[in-house]
């Protein structure tokens, strides 16, 4: 996620000479990102900066903390994009850390549509959230929570959410194949008929249910794939107990 959002803020005008990028491990992708456009890589002695992104695993913030807390002060902006690692759980890893901002967001960031979900600590003063906002809102939109214990349920809907869709053309793909059509074909028409249906939503302001319904003639091929769907322990109940799960996990990750 890390790399995708950094893909996203050079393309929106990033300047890569005022960005280090802090990866021990860095794969080969990020590699060839930070020697195509001339950013840091792990220097040295990396500077300090108004903002410090923590984008690592989760589980890895033990480990990396050591080496980040020198670069933060009471005046860094921390953003952080680690599922379920609370301000709390931050400020313990980062002592000099104060101002803190949670975020969530999602695969699509790396083309300028994510969907991020982002809480501040009290902290965080006017300026430091319109910098926080701008870093964020240059790869999509971005949605503030007043609550941060909201912010597992919102890994759970937007942060994994790119997943289910994936899943969906998946599954698509696979019955159209099981349904008689060439694995090809079926792959092209599921993908289409996704992103098309994703960006008809987007481009008006009517809920999803009121578009589902404009394409669901009674007695006809819809509703019979609706029906089936929609019945008892089908895709709404299916997509709770996910969102529940993820939800769960995201809280359990904390600590």
């Amino acid at each position: 996620m890390g790399g995708a959002m950094l893909t996203g803020w050079l393309a929106g005008g990033l300047d890569p000479a005022r960005t280090t990028v802090i990866d021990p491990h860095a794969s080969e992708a990020i590699r060839a990102l930070c020697a195509a456009r001339g950013l840091a890589l792990n220097p040295e002695a990396p500077p300090r900066s108004d903002a410090l992104v923590l984008a690592m695993k989760p589980q890895g913030l033990d480990a990396a903390a050591p080496a980040l807390a020198p670069l933060v002060d009471e005046r860094t902006l921390v953003v952080s994009i680690l599922a379920g690692k609370t301000v709390a759980n931050l400020r313990a890893r980062l002592p000099a850390a104060r101002a803190i901002i949670r975020a969530m967001p999602n695969l699509p960031a790396s083309i300028g549509r994510g969907a991020t979900g982002a809480v501040a600590s009290p902290e965080v003063n006017a300026t430091q959230r319109a910098q926080g906002d701008a870093l964020l809102a240059s790869v999509g939109r971005v949605e503030w929570l007043d609550d941060e214990a909201l912010i597992d349920a919102l890994t759970a809907v937007s942060g994994s959410g790119p997943a289910y869709v994936f899943l969906l053309a998946e599954a698509m793909t696979e019955a159209g194949i099981a349904a008689g059509l060439p694995p090809d074909m079926a792959a092209r028409l599921a993908r289409g008929t996704v992103s098309g249906a994703a960006a008809l939503l987007d481009a008006t302001d009517r809920a999803a249910g009121d578009l589902r319904q404009d394409v669901t003639s009674p007695g006809g091929t819809t509703a019979a794939a609706l029906a089936v769907l929609m019945r008892d322990g089908g895709v709404p109940d299916l997509m709770r107990e996910a969102v529940g799960a993820a939800r769960d996990r995201a809280g359990a990750l904390s600590g």
